[in-house]
């Protein structure tokens, strides 16, 4: 099988585990708390990303870092997963998952606005486009459609998921290419952030077993959400023949998660997200082209 057949495979195995991830926080946030589904889904999460460091035959990277990668991990861990997920878990907790999802995926535009202060760049005006139109899209959500009213929507809970975005965006900035192995950075950072995690959760509200029927959802954000889909997804980069085509496909996630939650949870989608998304989703693509187009 040539490498690219390959690339395809894996990403579209990516697309589905993620598409599938507000559905599975749902399911299991109807039997937990978010910070119950937090400690948990680090934890599994945690265990499996050493696991896949075994099976790489990697174990011996972790001992070459230095104080300062791991005061890196340090801060990266508080970031993602503990920050992050904090937020996130807390807004599918009180906003419908279709909502939560569509606002969340805004990040690369957070990340364009972000780039203007902490790398000194400047906004082109493309990019101030569709950062406008990503804007128009997150309002048409989080609104549905009415503009002047959220109606029964939690203000908190647009607030918080639009928080994750800002979080995100700052995780991968500070995520900067650095010569190290990006498993055993991700693993080292989540180390830290199972650290935060466990003692937030001792302090919040302790630590409790779930019931049984929650087991599942929990394990599985931990793998398919966090963990298993990260390194098939650096797999899939490795192998292409170029990042652009398999990049692409990424963005059918957020359309296909629409319909999962429609199917396996029950959410009545709105037209004004699908609306709203199709907009965030165009813009990201659209500065995307510019970008190519100016490097081409």
């Amino acid at each position: 099988m040539r490498k690219q057949t390959k690339a395809y495979i894996l990403t579209l195995m990516v697309v589905t585990f993620w598409a599938t991830a507000a559905s599975a926080f749902k399911i299991a946030l109807r039997d937990v708390t978010p910070y119950t589904l937090l400690f948990w889904s680090t934890l599994f999460s945690t265990i499996c990303l050493f696991s896949i460091l075994c099976s790489q035959s990697k174990l011996g990277l972790l001992r070459k870092s230095d104080r300062s990668s791991l005061a890196k991990a340090a801060l990266l861990g508080f970031l993602n997963p503990f920050l992050y997920y904090v937020i996130l878990f807390k807004a599918y907790a009180i906003l419908p998952g279709q909502i939560a999802m569509s606002l969340n995926y805004g990040w690369p535009l957070v990340l364009t606005l972000l780039s203007v202060p902490i790398l000194g760049q400047h906004l082109s005006k493309s990019q101030l486009l569709a950062v406008a139109i990503s804007f128009v899209g997150a309002v048409i959500i989080a609104t549905r459609g009415e503009f002047t009213s959220f109606g029964d929507v939690s203000r908190l809970g647009v607030l918080l998921a639009g928080g994750s975005t800002l979080i995100w965006a700052t995780y991968w900035l500070v995520n900067a290419k650095d010569g190290l192995d990006p498993v055993v950075k991700l693993f080292t950072g989540f180390c830290f952030g199972l650290l935060y995690t466990t003692l937030f959760c001792l302090f919040a509200e302790g630590i409790t077993l779930p019931v049984a029927r929650a087991w599942l959802p929990l394990i599985y954000v931990g793998l398919f959400e966090m963990s298993i889909t990260f390194a098939l997804w650096l797999t899939a980069l490795q192998l292409t023949s170029s990042a652009a085509r398999i990049g692409n496909l990424i963005y059918v996630t957020p359309f296909f998660s629409l319909l999962i939650l429609n199917l396996v949870v029950g959410e009545r989608i709105y037209p004004a997200t699908f609306v709203g998304l199709l907009l965030i989703v165009g813009s990201i693509l659209f500065q995307g082209w510019q970008n190519r187009k100016k490097s081409g």
